[in-house]
């Protein structure tokens, strides 16, 4: 079965305006029409009637001449009591009577159509007056030529032609108009089926100001927007699963490594240890795809579960249930409130505070603190720090300088790039500032709108007295997406430490 193909927008648009146009001139070309047909009858009528008053007081006079004299192409006939032609105009000299008929007694004047009368070609409109003579009735025609309810020829072929004009002008315009307008469009869409994942530098053409309508301008820029902002999260993406497999293909590497040797000498493997070490690698391969996993939750825009929180506790309640391998020094202001989703604001914590600790020499101070209407968390160590060039790319995904790789080769990569995500998820920001020694990460959130509610604040436990922590649950739902590994490795990273 042959699928018909379906008329483009252009060619429907200008079909429709034609017909439309058409239809419109149609019908005001029989209202002119009419117009002018009983324009040309009231014409004919009043020539007929000056007729009447001209010939009528010669009969009463009884000057009449036997020639009468007429204006255009009307015939006047005269004729006398007994029937006979007592004066006609040039054209029924000779003739007989061109009618016979005449108006009832009670009134002066009728009128027929006649086709045609004696003497004369084709139809015409005869009118009979009766005029009362001392000697009797003496009957007065005048024929008129019949008028048609449209006038005349001319005036047809005067509505045809304008009417076609009037139509072809409009449709001509509109399918100009149209073409103008669809040309940007057709130039869009050639190039976006042209644009593939290897060519995402390609724009669409956006049209000047006065070319097109300006709506069609504000889509091609919106379409290049679009794609500027696809081209970027395509690389992301690109450099993402780049790294992603680097980082993921090592400890496989490794493990393999480890087995391969192990099986190639079997009496004289330590299987214990292969094991541990093999161990070692599917602990930081769980503890990669759980980071990414984050990273792909917050990347989907996964709503917040916001609620007021006093930062501070929040803050201490973390530091409460952390074993730490430095010196912590707490600067944790109360009062603090934020909107936030205690879960992820505490896996910012987290991931500043393991950062930390990788880098500090002995001493890690965590402050929280108001400042103008916004509420600012600090993690400073006292290690080397981060050189001013390199305070942007740590917060990238899977960069790791070489300061951290050779303190820590177990790292994931991604623990500040998922905090960077979660602050801007609470339209926050972290950066690293400048301090006297180490590096100092400053995360800035929007304080709480003045309310009089009372914010959400760690609860304390029955036994310890006075101990703010969090909830258990909550706990334990920040302790496992924190984790997300046995507590085998935990127990191995902190034999390491």
């Amino acid at each position: 079965m042959v699928k018909r193909r379906q008329l483009s927008f252009r060619a429907r648009r200008t079909f429709a305006t034609g017909v439309f146009m058409l239809l419109i001139c149609l019908g005001l070309g029989l209202l002119f029409l009419m117009y002018e047909g009983g324009k040309e009858r009231d014409n004919a009528r009043q020539r007929g009637l000056a007729a009447w008053n001209k010939v009528e007081p010669l009969i009463q006079q009884e000057r009449l001449p036997p020639v009468l004299s007429h204006d255009h192409d009307e015939a006047v006939q005269v004729l006398d009591p007994h029937g006979r032609v007592a004066a006609a105009s040039s054209q029924l000299l000779g003739d007989p009577p061109m009618a016979t008929f005449r108006p009832p007694d009670d009134v002066m004047n009728t009128t027929r159509v006649l086709c045609p009368p004696a003497g004369l070609d084709g139809c015409r409109t005869v009118a009979s007056i009766s005029v009362h003579q001392p000697d009797g009735v003496w009957s007065l025609y005048v024929a008129t030529p019949t008028v048609p309810w449209y006038g005349s020829t001319t005036a047809v072929f005067l509505a045809i032609g304008t009417s076609l004009l009037l139509t072809v002008a409009v449709t001509t315009l509109v399918f100009r108009d149209i073409t103008k307008a669809v040309q940007p469009v057709s130039a869009i869409q050639r190039q976006l089926a042209d644009i593939t994942a290897a060519h995402l530098e390609r724009r669409v053409p956006v049209p000047g100001a006065y070319d097109t309508y300006e709506e069609v301008k504000v889509l091609a820029e919106t379409v290049n927007d679009t794609l500027d902002r696809l081209e970027a999260a395509y690389e992301r993406l690109r450099r993402f699963t780049s790294d992603a497999s680097h980082d993921l293909r090592s400890p496989i590497t490794a493990m393999r490594l480890q087995l391969d040797q192990a099986f190639a000498h079997p009496e004289d493997a330590d299987w214990p240890q292969a094991a541990a070490k093999v161990l070692a690698g599917i602990d930081r391969l769980q503890a990669i795809v759980t980071d990414l996993l984050s990273l792909a939750r917050l990347d989907a825009g996964a709503p917040l579960n916001g609620e007021p929180t006093d930062l501070g506790v929040l803050a201490a309640a973390e530091l409460d249930q952390r074993t730490h391998g430095a010196v912590i020094v707490r600067h944790l202001q109360e009062g603090v409130c934020v909107d936030c989703d205690q879960l992820r604001i505490s896996r910012v914590l987290v991931n500043l505070l393991d950062n930390a600790e990788r880098h500090t020499a002995s001493k890690i101070t965590v402050t929280v603190r108001a400042e103008n209407g916004t509420a600012v968390m600090e993690v400073l160590d006292d290690g080397d720090g981060v050189a001013a060039e390199d305070r942007e790319r740590v917060f990238e995904r899977f960069t790791r300088l070489d300061a951290a790789r050779s303190q820590d080769a177990g790292g994931t990569g991604l623990g500040l790039a998922i905090a960077r995500e979660i602050a801007h998820a609470h339209s926050g920001t972290l950066t690293i500032e400048d301090s006297d020694r180490g590096a100092r990460f400053v995360l800035r959130l929007p304080q709480c709108p003045a309310t009089s509610e009372t914010p959400h604040q760690a609860m304390p436990t029955a036994d310890t007295p006075g101990r703010r922590i969090w909830p258990r649950r909550l706990r334990a739902i920040v302790m496992n997406d924190r984790r997300q590994i046995p507590q085998r490795t935990v127990d191995t990273a902190r034999q390491r430490r």
